[in-house]
C-alpha cells in the first residue's frame, strides 16, 4: 500500500486540490494513509475560489504547517510521495532553496533527499525566469514539475473535469492508477 503527503499552498487553483483529494478518497483501495499540510493562506484561496469551507470535510489527517512531528518531516517514515497542490511559486522557490522553515517545504526536502516522489503542480502564469531557474532546480534534485495545465483532449464538460486532467497526471506520476481518460486507449 501507498501513504501519500499532499500540501496545499495559497496559489490559486483550489479546484485542484479539492478534485485531488476527492479521487485519494476514490482511490482508497490503492493508498493506505493520506496526510495533508495546509499553508497559512491555502484556505482563505479555498474560500474565495470555491466559495465555501469544504475542506473541513476532509476525512484525511491533517497536520499543522508548523508540526515537524507529522511523519512524513523524517525520511525514517515510509511516505512515497508528496504532491504540492497548488504549488505557488514562493513554495517552489523555498524548495529550490533548500529552506525548509516549514512542514511543506521540510516534507519535500525528505522526498528529495530519499529519492522519492516529490510532484510540485505549480500555478501561476505567466513564468519568470526565477520561477523557471526554480522548476529546474527541483527539477535537477529529483522533483516533478506537474504544471496545472489542463488538456483538452478528453472533452471535459465541467471545471472538474478539466482540472482532472492535470490531477490525473499527478496521481499516475505518484503511481497510482485512478481512471480517467488516457490517449490512444
Amino acid at each position: 500500500m501507498t501513504k501519500i503527503a499532499v500540501a496545499v499552498t495559497g496559489a490559486s487553483g483550489s479546484i485542484y486540490a479539492k478534485v485531488l483529494l476527492e479521487k485519494l478518497q476514490a482511490l482508497s483501495s490503492q493508498v493506505d494513509e493520506v496526510s495533508v499540510v495546509w499553508s497559512d493562506n491555502a484556505r482563505m484561496v479555498w474560500e474565495h475560489e470555491l466559495g465555501n469551507k469544504d475542506y473541513e470535510k476532509i476525512p484525511f489527517k491533517n497536520w499543522e504547517k508548523n508540526n515537524f512531528l507529522a511523519p512524513f518531516a523524517s525520511g525514517s517514515s515510509s511516505y512515497s510521495a508528496l504532491i504540492i497542490c497548488p504549488c505557488s511559486m514562493g513554495t517552489l522557490g523555498r524548495i529550490a532553496g533548500g529552506i525548509s522553515n516549514d512542514l511543506v517545504t521540510r516534507a519535500a526536502d525528505v522526498m528529495l533527499k530519499e529519492r522519492r516522489k516529490l510532484i510540485c503542480m505549480v500555478r501561476e502564469t505567466p513564468y519568470n525566469l526565477i520561477h523557471l531557474r526554480n522548476m529546474t532546480a527541483v527539477t535537477e534534485a529529483g522533483g516533478i514539475i506537474c504544471p496545472a495545465t489542463p488538456s483538452f483532449y478528453s472533452n471535459p464538460v465541467t471545471a472538474d473535469d478539466i482540472a482532472y486532467t492535470v490531477v490525473q497526471r499527478a496521481l499516475q506520476l505518484a503511481g497510482l492508477k485512478p481512471d480517467g481518460y488516457k490517449w490512444g486507449e
